[in-house]
């Protein structure tokens, strides 16, 4: 990564922004610092900058316009911290809970995960052992649900004026039946990291040489969720079939039951409607430099397949 802008170098509004950020940070006051644009960041504005004199490089997140219709960033940094302290995540050296600003170090001798990493076995074998450690922490100060983000979301949509598929009111039948299969079962709540994009996975750049453990980063969705919500949304992102899905289940319980594999199958749905509902919200925020309308359509397509099957009904009876 070329650092390309020394301190007082801004062109842009985004890098203007970026220095003031610096500026706010107080043991780095009065020193001269270098910065570059990381990209891949839908809602925030992502920076990896260099002080003078310190001897590392720090990843530091402005939060973008909107994203607190979405994220407590509170609860974020909580997660952040709670998790650094079991092994799992970067030092974040400064927090302002009053706009979310964070500053963390930034993970020397790591790259992010691709799509394609999620299809090795041992990848997904370190994935299963950061959630099961992730999942024995400390509960966090926020509790919310698959439940509460869907509704949250279709709710945002609604008050926004966003559009919606026109067979929602039968996707919401389908969603209220899976509610009420997990309310009458009970929920299995454990501190998640919701958010299972293959880029917030970190691994070691060369593993054969320098092996590293696998870092997770970005806990801006994370709070206490239904377990099988974790391993659902993660099953359904990396495109996993059912045989392999059976397979990381046996991995991250150390058994297959009926009930758990349904729990985990339902969430698959649930995990898209939760996402096609918060693209169709972003859609509607402004103008972003992603189509959140072809995703949010295709979310809600993937999720139909699963409600369309014939043995939904036995997956809320097993739930």
């Amino acid at each position: 990564m070329s650092i390309k802008r020394r301190a007082g170098e801004a062109t842009t509004v985004h890098e203007r922004d970026l220095e003031k950020a610096v500026g706010r940070v107080p043991q780095w006051r009065d020193s001269g610092f270098r910065y570059a644009a990381l990209v891949g960041g839908l809602t925030n504005q992502n920076w990896i900058v260099e002080v003078d004199g310190e001897p590392r490089r720090y990843f530091i997140k402005v939060p973008g316009e909107g994203s607190e219709m979405f994220i407590d960033r509170v609860v974020a940094n909580e997660a952040a911290r709670n998790a650094h302290a079991m092994e799992l995540a970067p030092e974040v050296v400064f927090f302002d809970p009053q706009d979310g600003l964070e500053v963390s170090e930034f993970l020397e001798g790591y790259r992010a995960c691709t799509n394609a990493d999620f299809g090795d076995p041992s990848i997904q074998s370190d994935v299963l052992s950061l959630y099961r450690r992730l999942h024995s922490g400390p509960s966090l100060g926020l509790t919310k649900t698959i439940f509460d983000m869907i509704e949250e979301h279709i709710r945002q949509g609604r008050d926004l004026g966003s559009h919606f598929p026109p067979d929602m009111p039968w996707i919401e039948h389908r969603y209220r039946q899976a509610k009420a299969a997990f309310m009458a079962s009970g929920l299995d709540l454990v501190p998640c990291f919701n958010d299972p994009m293959p880029g917030n996975f970190l691994i070691s750049q060369d593993p054969v040489a320098d092996p590293k453990p696998m870092r997770l980063i970005d806990y801006e969705f994370a709070s206490n969720n239904e377990r099988s919500y974790e391993l659902g949304v993660l099953f359904a992102e990396m495109f996993y079939d059912e045989q392999l899905t059976l397979s990381l289940i046996e991995q991250y319980c150390g058994t297959v039951r009926p009930a758990m594999v349904a729990r985990v199958i339902v969430n698959r749905a649930l995990a898209d409607i939760k996402w096609a509902s918060w693209a169709v919200v972003n859609r509607k925020l402004k103008e972003w430099d992603f189509d959140y309308q072809k995703y949010g359509v295709w979310k809600y397509m993937r999720a139909r397949s699963l409600m369309y099957d014939p043995r939904w009904d036995g997956w809320l009876r097993m739930v």
